[in-house]
C-alpha cells in the first residue's frame, strides 16, 4: 500500500499532525520517537469502515479547537482535524479504577484514529487524542509502547509519583514505555493529541 491509499482527508491530517509534534518536542527522545512513528507511517495499513459519532463530551470540542487555534503553530493541524473529524468514531471508557474522578466515565471522549481499533488498524503506530470536559482526573494507567503528547489546552499533567505539572497550549512532552501517568482538567476542557511507538517486537 501506498500513501495514495489512505483518503485525503486522512493523510491531510497525519502530515499535518507529525509536522505539529516534530515543531513542539522539547526533547531527544521525543525526537527519536517521533522519527520511529513518522517512518512507520509511511506504510500505511488497510483501512477499517467504521461507524462515526460524538460522545456526549464532545459538546467541548468545538470551544476546545477555537482555544487551541490562538496558541502558535497549531492551526494547520487543527484545521485537517476539523475536515476528519466527522468520520471518527469516538469512545469513552468505563475503567475500574479508583484515581479516576467519579464522573470520568460520562466525563471524557476519545478517539483512536491511527493504531488498535482506529480507522488505520495498525499496531506498531497509535495516534489518537482525549477530551476532558472541566473537573475531570482520568485515572492512573501505564503501557508499553513511548508516548509523546502535544497538549492543546491548559490541564495538569503526572509521571509517576512527581509532583503535577500545566504543559499549556502547545506543550510537549514524552513518556517512556510503562511509565505510570494521568491528567487531570481544571475549569476548563482539556484537549491533549497523543502518539504512541510500539516497537513490533512487543506488538
Amino acid at each position: 500500500m501506498t500513501r495514495q491509499d489512505r483518503t485525503p482527508e486522512l493523510q491531510a491530517f497525519l502530515d499535518a499532525a507529525l509536522a505539529a509534534f516534530d515543531a513542539h518536542a522539547t526533547s531527544d527522545e521525543a525526537r527519536a520517537a517521533l522519527g520511529r512513528i513518522r517512518a512507520g507511517l509511511d506504510t500505511p495499513a488497510p483501512l477499517r469502515e467504521v461507524t462515526p459519532g460524538r460522545q456526549p463530551t464532545c459538546r467541548w470540542l468545538e470551544p476546545a479547537l477555537d482555544h487551541a487555534a490562538e496558541a502558535p503553530g497549531l492551526r494547520p493541524m487543527l484545521d485537517a482535524f476539523r475536515a476528519l473529524e466527522p468520520g471518527l468514531e469516538w469512545s469513552c471508557d468505563k475503567p475500574d479504577n479508583p484515581t479516576a474522578s467519579e464522573n470520568f466515565s460520562e466525563s471524557h471522549a476519545e478517539v483512536m484514529i491511527v493504531g488498535p481499533g482506529g480507522m488505520e488498524p495498525r499496531q506498531d503506530v497509535w495516534l489518537g487524542l482525549s477530551l476532558l470536559a472541566p473537573g475531570v482526573r482520568y485515572p492512573d494507567h501505564s503501557h508499553r509502547p513511548e508516548e509523546v503528547y502535544l497538549v492543546l489546552s491548559e490541564g495538569d499533567f503526572r509521571q509517576g509519583e512527581d509532583p503535577w505539572f500545566t504543559p499549556g497550549p502547545g506543550g510537549s512532552f514524552y513518556n517512556r514505555p510503562s511509565i505510570l501517568h494521568a491528567m487531570r482538567s481544571g475549569k476548563d476542557p482539556l484537549f491533549a493529541f497523543w502518539a504512541l511507538w510500539n516497537e513490533p517486537a512487543a506488538a
